[in-house]
């Protein structure tokens, strides 16, 4: 395994098991039924950006950059896993915790993340046309 699959697949899955490991053993709330819902919810949505890093591989980037069209893996039928994955993060770590109010952080991110999703859109659209518009029409979000 090279360095840069170290950095961009291992180092955030043990971060982010960690970090829930500890909002679920430690934070606050009450320790019931939405507490292993919103565990489950975490671990179900950390695995995602887990696995759409790694599907991304050397295609990942911060600032919307079209290096190549990933339409493999969790790519085959979701366009931006790592938003999806990430908001599903967000909604167990609220239930965990029973911050609703954290829910409201959620519909924050949700524009912002869809403002994101039609940004990088644009470019990859620019760059690979009616290949783009195809893979567009066959996945969700």
């Amino acid at each position: 395994m090279d360095r840069g699959a170290v950095w961009r697949v291992w180092t955030p899955l043990i971060a982010g098991t960690c970090a829930v490991t500890v909002v679920f053993m430690r934070g606050p709330g009450p320790h019931g039924t939405a507490r292993w819902v919103g565990l489950a919810l975490a671990a179900i949505g950390l695995s995602g950006v887990i696995l759409a890093r790694w599907t991304l591989g050397q295609s990942f980037s911060i600032a919307p950059k079209a290096r190549a069209l990933v339409t493999n893996g969790i790519y085959s039928k979701i366009r931006n896993p790592i938003y999806v994955s990430g908001e599903i993060v967000l909604i167990g770590v609220a239930l965990m915790l029973w911050q609703l109010s954290l829910l409201l952080f959620v519909l924050i991110v949700i524009p912002i993340q869809v403002f994101r999703a039609r940004k990088e859109a644009r470019v990859l659209e620019e760059k690979f046309g009616e290949e783009y518009r195809e893979y567009r029409r066959r996945t969700w979000f």
